[in-house]
Order: C-alpha cells, then structure tokens, then sequence
C-alpha cells in the first residue's frame, strides 16, 4: 500500500468526522441549520436556549462517542493482531461484557466500595472485568495449542453467556428502579448520560493507550507474520501479548465505564481500514481511530433521530449493521479455513 495513501485518507476522514460533528449537534428533537450551529459554536458556552442544547447537551454526547469509537476500533484492531483473527473484537471476545458485568456488580452491589473509592469504583471494576474476559476467552480458544476460528467464536460466546447470566442475576438482585435502568444502560450501550466532567479519564485512556500502541506497532507487524517468525525476529511473544492484553483491557474497561457495552465497532472499523491502508499498524490504527469516531457518532445520530422523540440504545443500532457484517466475515473465515485445512 502506498504511504502517499494514508495521510490522505486521514484527511478524508477528519472532513467526514466534522461534517457528522456538525449533523450531530444540528439534529435532534430541536432541530438547528448548520449555520446556527456554527453561530453557538463561535459564540460559545452561554448563548441562550441554543447555546445550552448545543454546548451542554449534544457537545460532550458528540465528544464522548468519538472517544469511544476511536478507543473500540483501535481496541479492535490489536485485538486482532494479538489473536491473528481479523473475527475478534472488544464484544465479541467478552471485554465488553466483562467491563460491563464488573461495573454493574460494583454499581449495584458494592455500595460499600463506591463510598469508599469514589468515582473510580466503577472504571477499575470495568477493567478488571474486561481483563479477566480477555484471558479466559484467549485461554480457552489456546487450549490444545491450536487456536481456530471456530473455538475463539465458541470461546468468546461461552465467557459471553455467563457474564450475561451474571448480569441478569444482578438485575434480579436489584432493589431500586434507578438501578435497573442503569442495568440496561451497561448491558445495551448508550451515550446520553455523557457530562462534560466525565470526559478527562475515557480521552486520556485513549490518546495514551492509542499512542502507546502506535509506539508498538513494529511488534504488532511481527505477530502477523507468526509465533515463529516473529521468535526469530527476537519478539518475545508470550510476554509482549500478555503486556499488551493488559493494555488493551484497561482501554476498553475505561471506556465501557462510560458508555456501557457497544459491539461490532471494533470489528468492523479495523476491516474497513485495513481494506483501504492495509496491514501495518503504524498506519492501520490512527485511520482505525478517526474511522471509528466518525462511525459511532453517525450511529448514535441515527440512534437519536430514527424513532424521535424517543431514543434507541447505540448499542442496538450498531449490532443491527455489525451482526450481518459478523455473519458475511464468519461465512468468509470458514471458506478459507476450509480451502487452506
């Protein structure tokens, strides 16, 4: 792939993400011009009634699903070098759920906790959520030393299934109705509780993990060409994955504290982008990063207009695209798998 492509295709990307930033704070139940828009904007904080939809209520909504979007497709993205499955993903290898599941026992049953750690209770609940997913999953798809396709899929839905069972069980458990709608929020996914105070730990987690592995994209080149030839390069593999599983775990339990469980964005994005900048990560992650902020931001305009004046979890809108393009990989997976067995 030609290097002359990818700042190009940064370029590209960044107009798409402004022209979707400006839709997302023009559409909603109020409806603004784009023009009125960019007059707030420029006005800032304070400009009447239109300045507070703008500044208070849309603006770190917008911020908050770039974040996430961002931080999924790049989790993504070295999820899938770490695993050489272009299949795995934060949702469907359980990190998500994992986050989710830490983060509602903690909400839900660990009043005691929350009064003692304060507001970060629930993003190191999320991250050890997400970690513990990660490594049963990874642990169960490497047993018998051979990791397929198939049993990362049947791995990543058994861990799946029992942190659902988990959930649910909590949700039975619940005592007030405030909380199971906090439930449902962590186990569909959504952005509208998102609060300009809220935004410093899901952006620091992402710029500092994205960075990192940017940093760290070599070795992640490595892993694609095999345990053995990445041995011979002088990659220590075991030792790097386990340090990079911990870094992307914290990355994705960071942003799922905020944002409750979002799937396929992590699957889709890094398939897209690879299509356009190919395999190198050095590439392949800052267009994954802007790919995945211009998707969930998108999605989440769809999730507030489709059905206005009522709201559908983000979540919901990005499995009704992800599943048919989880279906039409998996179907794709398997004709290779089966011409090269």
């Amino acid at each position: 792939m030609s290097p002359r492509r990818t700042p190009v295709v940064l370029v590209l990307l960044a107009a798409a993400l402004v022209v979707s930033a400006v839709a997302g704070l023009a559409l909603g139940a109020v409806r603004m011009a784009p023009g009125q828009v960019i007059d707030v904007l420029l006005a800032g904080p304070g400009a009447g009634a239109a300045g507070a939809i703008v500044w208070d209520v849309r603006m770190p909504r917008l911020l908050l699903g770039a974040v996430v979007g961002a931080g999924l497709a790049v989790a993504g993205t070295v999820l899938q070098a770490l695993v050489r499955n272009q299949l795995a993903d934060p949702f469907l290898l359980g990190a998500s759920s994992g986050a989710s599941a830490g983060a509602v026992l903690v909400i839900v049953l660990g009043a005691g906790v929350l009064d003692f750690a304060g507001g970060a209770a629930v993003p190191v609940a999320a991250f050890a959520g997400s970690m513990g997913a990660l490594v049963a999953v990874y642990a169960m798809a490497r047993r018998g030393g051979t990791m397929t396709t198939g049993r990362l899929i049947l791995a990543g839905v058994a861990v799946q299934y029992v942190l659902s069972a988990l959930t649910s069980l909590v949700l039975v458990l619940a005592a007030h109705p405030e909380q199971l709608r906090t439930v449902l929020f962590w186990t569909l996914g959504g952005l509208g509780g998102a609060r300009w105070d809220e935004l410093a730990l899901p952006s620091t987690a992402l710029l500092l993990g994205t960075g990192l592995l940017i940093a760290l994209a070599r070795p992640l080149d490595l892993l694609l060409a095999g345990e053995e030839g990445a041995h011979t390069l002088g990659l220590d593999t075991a030792r790097f994955r386990a340090a990079v599983f911990v870094l992307v775990s914290l990355v994705i339990g960071v942003l799922v504290a905020y944002s409750g469980a979002i799937g396929f964005v992590g699957l889709m994005v890094p398939h897209a982008a690879r299509m356009v900048v190919g395999a190198g990560h050095r590439a392949l992650l800052p267009v994954a990063a802007l790919g995945g902020a211009v998707f969930l931001t998108l999605a989440d305009l769809v999730a507030r207009t489709a059905a206005a004046p009522e709201e559908i979890p983000v979540g919901v809108v990005t499995a009704l695209v992800g599943g048919p393009f989880f279906l039409w990989m998996l179907r794709r997976s398997t004709r290779t798998e089966g011409v090269t067995g």
